[in-house]
């Protein structure tokens, strides 16, 4: 049987709790809580609920722009760049105190994007052949190490049907 949680806050207040959570920028969940005299947990947990419902406030651009911003997806990036490229001045500078984005780090992401990724493909095909050099040669070393021990072995043979026979003809 699912119970229902009694609340003790209004839906007005859930609603302004959640946006000043979503739009924090550097802040904590725990001090936005502080802020409004609540739990953190249930204002965790409220902000949790939104984002596994796809919830959105009204006035409220993107629900994929949560958080600070250095800690943004690569997704959460281009989302801001498609919503910032049309505006500029003041229109911009609005629009990046709304988000808690710098200027720069718009412009940072812009040049991240549309640099292409060469030199990582580069140095990952760099490092996939050094791995198959030393796969290689540690491959060479065991057949190397299986043929002295297999000698290794038919010697103790060869010496103990040795010593068997030096041991009959004594007899």
């Amino acid at each position: 049987m699912h119970r229902k949680p009694h609340s003790h806050h209004s839906p007005e207040f859930k609603e302004q709790a959640l946006l000043k959570a979503r739009h924090r920028g550097t802040r904590s969940i725990l001090s936005i809580a502080s802020e409004l005299n609540m739990s953190p947990g249930t204002l965790k947990r409220w902000v949790l609920d939104s984002a596994k419902a796809g919830e959105q406030a009204p006035g409220e651009t993107s629900p994929a722009l949560d958080g600070p911003a250095a800690a943004w997806s690569p997704a959460q990036r281009l989302t801001a760049l498609q919503e910032s490229y049309p505006l500029n001045g003041s229109a911009l500078a609005g629009w990046c105190r709304e988000h808690g984005v710098f200027e720069h780090q718009l412009t940072q992401w812009r040049e991240e994007f549309c640099t292409p990724a060469v030199p990582a493909s580069r140095e990952a095909s760099s490092a996939f052949r050094e791995l198959q050099r030393q796969h290689e040669q540690l491959q060479r070393e065991l057949r190397r190490k299986e043929k002295a021990l297999a000698e290794v072995a038919a010697l103790l043979v060869l010496q103990k049907n040795f010593q068997a026979l030096l041991e009959g003809a004594d007899k």
